[in-house]
């Protein structure tokens, strides 16, 4: 089940359009007129979704705020989101692109931050992937209330796909770094990003997993500590090339599952009737480790440490898989 359950709130689109072929935005008001939950600068919010088949589930996406004013958030009237449409998921973005209308009803949780933008003093570089734009440029508006030093370079694979570029254009002027794949001819040179990042400054980071994994293997390499960097990977686990179908044995009951090339260990418990703890479903949060007793593991999430998956005693089911054919949970 997800790490927590707040009560869900009721909330009416009041607005629904196309940004480009891929992205919709939505604007989602009180269904009472209620001023809502306040948020910061990088929260999500939940949404209910109906998946092809009637089943329901919970989509995660971020709060956009371009409202430069210091208490913008504080009581907000409403929560804007913008979904990119995913041809390949199960379905969650299918309904809300193609079902959702000016008018329905939603229901949400209400936000919850895990990747908060630090409030001290210094400067911010935001570096987003595509619709990984959403909370940076919520952190952007706050940065800009404070009147501190901020950058953002935005790439995707072409402009008319990017959303949400006049609105930075208007905030951040020159301090808008705009890489389009199709003009450049060549993804984004995320190690001139990176030269070009003053000492000092934070970076966040969201996007797709190859700009994450682009980022984190090249600060390493930078030497840049640990707390200096920030990300969210705005992409949900894919199937990789060698995956198979393996067995998974709960130590505690005895149950044996099946879980296939092309779903997750979390997902097949779900499947089968399980309630395990998890949130972000993208390898990200820690929420859903669990002991392994027995079988090698194929480790793919952000959390733990390379001495923790070296020791192989514990893994992250939202994401990682086994090498071999068997694992032996402690649950």
């Amino acid at each position: 089940m997800p790490a927590s359950s707040p009560s869900t709130l009721s909330m009416r689109v009041v607005q629904a359009r196309e940004l480009n072929p891929l992205i919709r935005l939505f604007r989602l008001q009180s269904a009472d007129g209620a001023a809502l939950p306040p948020y910061t600068a990088g929260a999500h919010v939940r949404v209910q979704v109906e998946l092809p088949g009637g089943a329901q589930d919970w989509r995660h996406y971020s709060l956009v705020n371009f409202d430069e004013r210091g208490d913008a958030t504080d009581a907000p009237s409403e929560y804007v989101i913008a979904v990119r449409k995913e041809e390949a998921g199960r379905g969650g973005s299918r309904f809300m692109h193609e079902r959702l209308r000016e008018g329905d009803t939603v229901a949400i949780e209400p936000p919850k931050n895990d990747f908060p933008l630090h409030e001290g003093p210094g400067g911010t570089l935001l570096l987003a992937g595509g619709i990984g734009v959403t909370p940076l440029a919520s952190m952007a508006a706050r940065r800009c209330a404070q009147g501190l030093p901020v950058r953002m370079h935005y790439a995707g694979r072409s402009r008319e796909l990017m959303a949400f570029l006049p609105e930075l254009q208007a905030m951040l002027g020159g301090g808008l770094r705009v890489h389009s794949d199709a003009e450049q001819g060549a993804p984004l040179d995320v190690g001139a990003v990176l030269d070009d990042c003053p000492a000092g400054w934070r970076l966040y980071v969201c996007g797709p997993k190859v700009l994450l994994d682009a980022v984190l293997a090249q600060t390493g390499a930078r030497g840049w500590d640990h707390d200096r960097v920030h990300f969210e990977l705005f992409t949900t686990p894919e199937v990789e090339e060698g995956d198979h179908a393996f067995e998974v044995e709960l130590a505690h009951s005895g149950q044996r599952f099946t879980v296939p090339a092309d779903q997750s260990i979390l997902d097949c418990l779900i499947t089968n009737g399980c309630d395990p703890l998890y949130d972000c479903k993208r390898g990200e949060c820690g929420v859903c480790a669990v002991p392994v007793i027995d079988g090698e593991i194929d480790h793919r999430d952000y959390v733990l440490s390379a001495r923790e998956k070296a020791e192989g005693n514990v893994m992250q089911i939202c994401i990682s898989r086994a090498k071999g054919q068997r694992l032996v949970l402690d649950i």
